[in-house]
């Protein structure tokens, strides 16, 4: 690595070895950028995204990223209490590093906890720190999707206010989506520090896996049937009742089986749901391990992704990548006005079933006919699935994504920085340790 190398820190509440979601996402990302030349830091917890402490270093080189992590509470996800306090002591810690250590090329701040870009937005306000912003998700639009906070009140302007400033002032910021930008620009941030990197899965770690090549489908001992999935977090922001009501409906059908695979908080409604009317035709697995996902991923014959109406551009669920590198069809319930459903549409890998569309039939009859449908249609969900690895392959692999984040990175070390057109020191040539 040579002294010229663009030092960056990237800040988010969970890393590898973590499962999260968000910790996958920038570990491939962090470590791919190491091998691009990056001198490449990150600043995390100690703690499972689920619950409880993870038995890792403070301080680590992992494949050639500088990892920090600090300590937290570790009260986990089973109460919103617990949540926030968990939130508020990353969040402080952050703060505290940011104002009082070295400084960096950029920061690059992840979006968990909410309102986390505002610790970097403050390190600009107070010392000049350039950031970036990986907006993952939207908050306290979430929050307010879910109902948490009421919408126009006081404590949601506040919120907006703090969130909206710190993504004003960042550098540059990175959405997911057109729907997801658009929210975003009426932020009133300027469209030119706005860019567009999916998310995504490797293609050597996601792949189509035939059932004679499948070590899961003994464990999962499902036969012949054909498999409806739904693998990953069962989220406030998802729906479930049309999926639910589908599953009633195929109780008696012999082939037609719903499997989950996962957690989240809906996850017990959904057990109490299949409970209270003695389902046959359901199970629900726990996540498996991350070198699994192609077998567990090509367990499916169809995959189902949901989201309510509300949370369109506030989050684009990365799991329909997953489904696409592993070629399987994917039947979304959920607003057709989406990032998710314009890329089902645009390429015909699957279905979207909007609930608040009109229609002859009722939501769940919509989702029961377009299941019944490729059911009866194997070729057509092949087709669907082979095109959706092509696509996958085209837009959504980690080579093709990662490599638009240091393309976009570089530019950026090049460019004149948001702090120094206000009057702000670019910040020091880094340190060779965190100190």
């Amino acid at each position: 690595m040579s002294e010229d190398s663009p030092s960056l820190l990237f800040v988010n509440q969970h890393y590898a070895p973590d499962l999260a979601s968000t910790a996958q996402h920038l570990t491939d990302l962090a470590e791919h950028l190491a091998e691009e030349g990056f001198e490449v830091h990150v600043l995390c917890s100690q703690i499972h995204y689920v619950a409880g402490e993870m038995d890792v270093p403070a301080e680590e080189v992992r494949n050639g990223v500088h990892v920090h992590r600090v300590p937290t509470t570790t009260f986990g996800r089973d109460s919103w209490l617990g949540r926030l306090t968990d939130y508020a002591s990353f969040f402080l810690q952050v703060l505290w590093r940011l104002l009082t250590r070295r400084r960096y090329d950029h920061v690059v701040s992840l979006t968990t906890p909410p309102l986390l870009p505002v610790a970097a937005a403050l390190a600009w306000a107070v010392r000049g720190q350039s950031y970036g912003i990986w907006s993952m998700d939207l908050h306290p639009d979430a929050e307010e999707a879910v109902g948490m906070i009421e919408p126009d009140g006081l404590i949601a302007r506040v919120l907006h206010g703090l969130n909206d400033w710190g993504y004003r002032r960042a550098d540059f910021v990175v959405d997911l989506g057109p729907y997801m930008k658009c929210r975003i620009e009426n932020k009133d941030v300027p469209s030119k520090r706005l860019h567009t990197i999916p998310v995504w899965n490797k293609k050597e770690e996601v792949y189509p896996v035939g059932p004679d090549e499948n070590p899961l489908m003994e464990k999962v001992d499902l036969g012949e049937k054909f498999v409806v999935m739904y693998s990953g977090n069962a989220g406030l922001g998802h729906r479930f009742d049309e999926v639910m009501g589908a599953m009633a409906h195929f109780d008696d059908h012999s082939d037609i089986h719903f499997l989950f695979v996962g957690n989240g908080p809906r996850k017990d409604e959904i057990l109490e749901f299949a409970e209270s009317r003695d389902l046959s035709n359901f199970d629900y697995l726990s996540y498996f391990p991350r070198e699994q996902i192609k077998y567990s991923l090509s367990l499916a014959d169809v995959h189902l992704l949901t989201l309510r109406d509300s949370f369109a551009g506030i989050a684009v669920p990365g799991k329909l990548y997953g489904i696409l590198a592993a070629g399987r069809p994917v039947l979304m319930v959920g607003p057709k006005s989406s990032d998710s459903a314009a890329t089902i549409q645009r390429h015909e890998v699957g279905r979207v079933v909007d609930p608040h569309r009109n229609g002859q039939k009722t939501p769940t009859g919509r989702v029961v006919d377009v299941i019944r449908t490729l059911y009866e249609n194997p070729e057509r969900r092949r087709r669907m699935g082979q095109r959706g690895r092509e696509v996958f392959l085209d837009r959504f692999e980690q080579e093709e994504c990662c490599e638009q984040w240091a393309a976009l990175l570089r530019d950026e070390n090049t460019a004149p920085t948001h702090a120094a057109a206000n009057g702000k020191a670019r910040p020091a040539r880094a340190m060779a340790t965190e100190g």
